[in-house]
């Protein structure tokens, strides 16, 4: 769990070092629009925008009742981070694991890549696709409803 914070706190420890650095030399609308930058970034890159992840068994469960696909994906991964924003509201929708946190997840994804754990990985009715267009798991929300 602590390697997913990782990068967000670098982010933040830089972002607050240059800001006092800034503030001290008298730039104090410079260092908040550093630390407003820094602290987005960590935002971007932290665990805090995924929805609660969830142990790959429970997303099993829950998909073979309600039908609804599984993301697998990890902390700090664009082509994850990608996918969730343009998903907006409707990410909500999906049953997220997140690899780093489950080891049988991991296991899961690389089997259905070749041994590789790349990330996203969307199971719709059992089937794995890799890095999924973001339109494409639309549609495929749209299917389930």
């Amino acid at each position: 769990m602590m390697r997913a914070w990782i990068l967000p706190g670098l982010l933040l420890l830089c972002g607050s070092l240059g800001a006092t650095m800034l503030f001290l030399s008298g730039g104090f609308g410079t260092a908040a629009a550093l630390l407003t930058a820094f602290g987005l970034l960590a935002f971007m890159n932290s665990p805090l925008l995924f929805p609660r992840s969830i142990g790959v068994q429970e997303a099993q469960r829950r998909s073979a009742v309600d039908g609804r696909p599984i993301v697998f994906w990890r902390p700090g991964c664009k082509y994850c981070q990608r996918l969730r924003i343009r998903l907006g509201n409707n990410a909500h929708q999906l049953h997220w694991v997140d690899i780093w946190r489950d080891p049988a997840g991991a296991a899961l994804v690389r089997e259905a890549n070749g041994g590789n754990e790349t990330v996203p990985t969307v199971i719709v009715a059992g089937r794995a696709h890799t890095n999924p267009d973001p339109a494409w798991v639309r549609g495929q929300l749209e299917v389930w409803r």
